[in-house]
């Protein structure tokens, strides 16, 4: 019953947009994006009546139907006949970055296309790290008279196999992502990653420990080799230039060969490159880049959590949000904390706020009930309903209200030095970043919940639109 229901729901998108209007689609996250040859076509307001459709923008030569996470790779499935996503699927690929998206847009929505297939898995090893850190904390095991050298060492090591798997092969799993998404076979960057953190080289993380004794491995004299454990920078390059040469050595390779010697020029070539060149260049470029971030971060009086807060939801208008995962990925490789995520996260209770704020006091009804359905869905972690559908649908007002709160919510958290230790959990359920520490946890709700409450507060004193004060006729 489900399936033909999704099948149903694709079908019914497709009609409304115009087969022969689409050029190519894909989802991310939580939306399905159409590449169209005339955005004037399509009928909004019959996309938005489609069951599980919870809004629709345009954006970058792509227009975008909101469905949610879990649905949208539903309705793709069943766009797709049933099949579900190939990593040498040709509507993805010529999707994936629209033609009529340049220059730093296209890499951005590249970054996106590599990185969010990976965030469920870093999301949830963050739960897990959390989870640890409450069970095997003092407090808790001293409730039970317990310490931690009461835990037997066979379940302590069952648990850091659940915490530390997908961190130890992040550069495995970003090598895979970037040759699913350029074209390439993903098994070879799943392996090309794999030799980034062999055993054979020194473990990044005991190198840079200098009460360690380990040392790197110096080639020719002068390069160090050591392996490259939580370098997000080092595997995205490697990948994406790996599966760059496949793609040419394919195109010349004679077919009798082409199964053995492809794979082996392509690992030998990028594992040379990757180990001796970019590896060591790009440490020095990536260890600037946490530097930077996050020193904004601690800038004093709060300074930098304001800006990061005011600047997020902006990012999101633009579609340029989705450049914070690849900085958020490295914050959490290298430092094993996000506290960017917690900053950017006081923009999804700010937009709610706002919505529910001109929700409440609108007396147009079709403005209440899209209103309470956005606020929900901004609260279950998508904001584009609530963000393109209500708070800036019909005054600049309330999205100056919005990004406001969020600025103030950023320098709050900023000054309090509160940090996540993953990403992927937004809004309800972003407190779970926060239970590997109490403080942290209260920390962050007491400042959620009062951003959520201002932005209500003051937009419905101050903000409601004129337009939606006139009841429907």
């Amino acid at each position: 019953m489900s399936e033909n229901k999704y099948e149903r729901i694709g079908k019914e998108i497709v009609q409304v947009i115009g087969e022969d209007n689409i050029e190519s689609y894909v989802h991310c996250a939580t939306r399905l994006r159409f590449s169209v040859k005339d955005r004037e076509k399509i009928d909004d307001e019959a996309i938005e009546k489609i069951d599980e459709v919870k809004g629709v923008f345009y954006n970058a030569g792509q227009y975008q139907v909101i469905l949610g996470a879990g649905i949208v790779n539903k309705v793709y499935t069943a766009l797709r006949g049933g099949q579900p996503d190939q990593e040498d699927d040709p509507v993805k690929k010529d999707s994936s970055s629209s033609n009529k998206e340049k220059g730093i847009r296209k890499a951005v929505r590249t970054l996106a296309d590599i990185f969010i297939p990976i965030i469920p898995i870093i999301a949830a090893t963050g739960l897990f790290l959390g989870l640890k850190g409450v069970l095997f904390s003092d407090a808790f095991l001293g409730l039970m008279g317990m310490s931690n050298n009461d835990i037997p060492d066979y379940l302590q090591t069952l648990i850091s196999v659940l915490t530390d798997t997908a961190f130890a092969f992040l550069p495995a799993l970003i090598c895979w992502s970037a040759f699913r998404n350029f074209g390439g076979m993903p098994i070879i960057g799943f392996v090309l990653g794999l030799m980034l953190v062999s055993p054979a080289l020194p473990n990044a993380y005991a190198v840079a420990d200098i009460n360690s004794g380990v040392d790197p491995i110096m080639a020719f004299g002068f390069i160090p080799v050591v392996g490259y454990q939580g370098s997000v920078l080092t595997a995205l390059i490697v990948g994406i230039l790996g599966a760059r040469l496949e793609k040419k050595l394919r195109a010349v390779m004679p077919n009798a060969l082409d199964l053995i010697f492809t794979p082996f020029f392509v690992l030998l070539t990028m594992m040379i490159t990757g180990l001796l060149i970019l590896g060591p260049l790009l440490h020095f470029v990536e260890m600037g880049l946490v530097t930077v971030v996050t020193q904004l971060i601690d800038f004093p009086l709060g300074i930098g959590g304001l800006l990061i807060g005011f600047i997020y939801p902006l990012a999101v208008m633009t579609g340029m949000h989705h450049l914070f995962i690849m900085i958020e990925t490295t914050l959490l490789a290298n430092t094993g904390f996000n506290p960017l995520i917690t900053l950017c996260a006081m923009y999804g209770f700010a937009n709610a706020g706002t919505c529910l704020g001109i929700t409440i006091k609108a007396k147009k009804s079709t403005v209440k009930v899209t209103g309470a359905s956005a606020t929900a869905t901004q609260l279950l972690g998508v904001s584009e309903p609530a963000l393109f559908g209500v708070v800036m649908r019909y005054s600049m007002k309330p999205l100056y209200v919005m990004i406001s709160c969020s600025a103030v919510g950023g320098a709050i958290l900023s000054l309090l030095n509160v940090q996540a230790n993953s990403y992927g959990l937004a809004v309800v359920l972003s407190p779970l970043m926060y239970i590997y520490d109490w403080s942290q946890l209260f920390a962050y709700l007491v400042v959620s919940v009062i951003i959520f409450v201002a932005a209500l507060i003051i937009t419905y004193f101050f903000a409601v639109p004129k337009e939606v004060m006139v009841e429907d006729q």
